[in-house]
């Protein structure tokens, strides 16, 4: 089964259908999403909102300040920069395309406030922010006549030719199909199915980072994952995003006790940083032995139940009331701040592919996502990539300040992992606390799941389930290497053993170059 197009996206979230967008003028676009259904992405379950300098007392140098502060040191300025220039154009434009931002009683843009901004900046659509703009994106896209889906179609591997990306090898209903395309997007989302704790759905696995790596290219910052602090946390029920704006909106977190803790670890209380507010939690349930509580028992219910009518649901599906009840809540494996290297236009070090959104590591994030710079990323990065795609392959610009990890190192042979296992051993040796010891029985565990997961894949490339752990496996192994390397605290990587920052000998990007293995025959 083959087949050609001019331009071949992976992944059906904000970065693929903005890129497709615009692509859909210059050629034929193929969407290749392993989902059964194409709006089943990342940015469908994004709640809180898309970050923009829109409002009066705002700035893009403001919101620029905000994205760095976060970022920890680490971030990119260059891509900063562009995520806030640019970001009030391409917000504009999802308005002009029938996207439905909650607004204020006298017509204006109703914007909200989260953690770590300092002023309110995130326009919502009640608390499906992700949805609402998927909704208008896939109304636009696929009403577009060259632009074609595939949906339950998994990428398998990206296809390289003399150094030069040209398609991809994909798993449709049992069979193998290839598609050749003169430029390859990545935008396949985050990674959070490597935990087993984690806000993200059961798609999120990481499979950018993984077909890239395996095309010899460039990944980044992997040991960098944001571990939200508050997803639902009820026995028995899947975990549940409780969104940032929640305590954006002066939610409470409170002990078993009824006390309010935050500002006995951090001085900004629940408005802290997401890596600081995880880390108190799980620092203030260890203390008193219990469960912690989000509240907002103290606020208008009938405000409450409005404005967050999904999480109000959720609740309501475990038989809470986010008005009136204590809701339970933990931390979960949320965001990936690295993923595939990428220049500010998206070019990976692989000429001919590129990589958008979550999947891909511009440096915008640094050490720490800004919350709701995700959607914004993904808008301004996929307008980009589209443009970039546009021209003949080169390769990017993507060595200044980066270090290239060392060497795998020898590794046992071992049987195929348990994905429960798996999943298991990342949340508790690379989770939300990290250390050496753990971390060095990991790291070459991991390393022989990751070679045992391929081996048995290779034999029976159309099983979905074999590719879906070495997608796990690939990641797992990749995030543990960095935070086994990385001998600091920064962001979203805590070390119990290296508490601190530190700038002299650790603000650098740790790089890994990919594995590349011999180019399949021509058909």
């Amino acid at each position: 089964m083959q087949v050609a197009t001019d331009f071949l996206i992976i992944g059906s979230g904000i970065a693929g259908l903005r890129a497709a967008a615009d692509l859909a003028a210059l050629g034929d676009v193929l969407i290749l999403t392993k989902a059964d259904e194409p709006a089943e992405t990342n940015t469908g379950y994004a709640q809180g909102g898309i970050a923009v300098a829109l409002g009066p007392d705002d700035s893009p140098a403001l919101h620029a300040a905000d994205t760095l502060a976060a970022g920890d040191g680490l971030c990119d300025e260059a891509a900063v920069s562009v995520l806030v220039g640019e970001g009030p154009r391409y917000v504009r434009e999802l308005s002009e395309w029938g996207v439905r931002f909650d607004g204020e009683a006298d017509g204006a843009l109703a914007f909200g406030r989260e953690a770590a901004h300092s002023v309110r900046r995130v326009l919502h659509a009640r608390d499906a922010t992700g949805r609402e703009i998927a909704r208008a994106l896939w109304a636009r896209v696929s009403a577009l006549p060259r632009v074609r889906f595939r949906a339950g179609a998994r990428a398998i591997e990206v296809i390289v030719r003399d150094g030069v990306a040209c398609g991809a090898r994909f798993i449709e209903h049992g069979r193998i199909g290839e598609v050749r395309a003169r430029a390859t997007l990545l935008a396949t989302g985050g990674a959070g199915q490597v935990f087993l704790e984690t806000s993200n759905p059961p798609i999120a696995t990481g499979d950018g980072v993984t077909l890239a790596w395996y095309a010899g290219a460039r990944v980044a910052d992997l040991e960098f994952v944001q571990f939200h602090p508050t997803v639902l946390a009820v026995e028995g029920r899947p975990r549940f995003l409780l969104s940032e704006a929640l305590r954006g909106e002066d939610a409470h977190l409170l002990n078993a006790a009824g006390e309010r803790f935050m500002t006995r670890y951090e001085p900004a209380g629940e408005l802290a940083a997401r890596d600081l507010v995880s880390r108190a939690i799980a620092r203030e349930a260890r203390r008193t032995g219990a469960p912690i509580y989000l509240s907002m028992a103290h606020l208008d219910a009938a405000w409450v139940h409005d404005r967050f009518p999904n999480i109000a649901a959720a609740c309501r599906a475990a038989g809470l009331d986010l008005a009136r009840d204590r809701i339970p809540v933990s931390p979960a494996a949320h965001y990936a701040m690295g993923g595939v290297e990428t220049d500010l236009w998206a070019r990976t070090s692989v000429p001919g592919l590129f990589a958008a959104g979550e999947a891909a590591c511009t440096g915008v994030h640094g050490a720490n996502r800004l919350a709701s710079n995700s959607l914004l990323e993904g808008l301004v990065f996929g307008a980009r990539a589209a443009i970039a795609m546009a021209t003949p392959p080169q390769a990017g610009g993507l060595t200044h300040g980066r270090v290239d990890a060392a060497a795998l190192r020898p590794v046992a042979a071992t049987d195929v992992p348990d994905e429960r296992a798996l999943r298991t051993l990342m949340w508790h040796d690379v989770g939300l606390v990290r250390e050496r010891a753990a971390l060095d029985a990991a790291v070459p565990v991991l390393e022989g799941w990751r070679r045992a997961a391929r081996a048995a894949w290779r034999l029976a490339e159309a099983d979905p389930a074999l590719w879906r752990l070495v997608s796990l496996s690939t990641v797992g192994a990749l995030v543990a290497r960095g935070a086994l390397r990385r001998e600091e605290s920064r962001g979203g990587h805590y070390r119990a053993d290296f508490p601190r920052r530190d700038d002299v000998h650790w603000q650098i990007h740790i790089v890994e170059r990919g594995h590349v293995e011999a180019e399949a025959p021509e058909q």
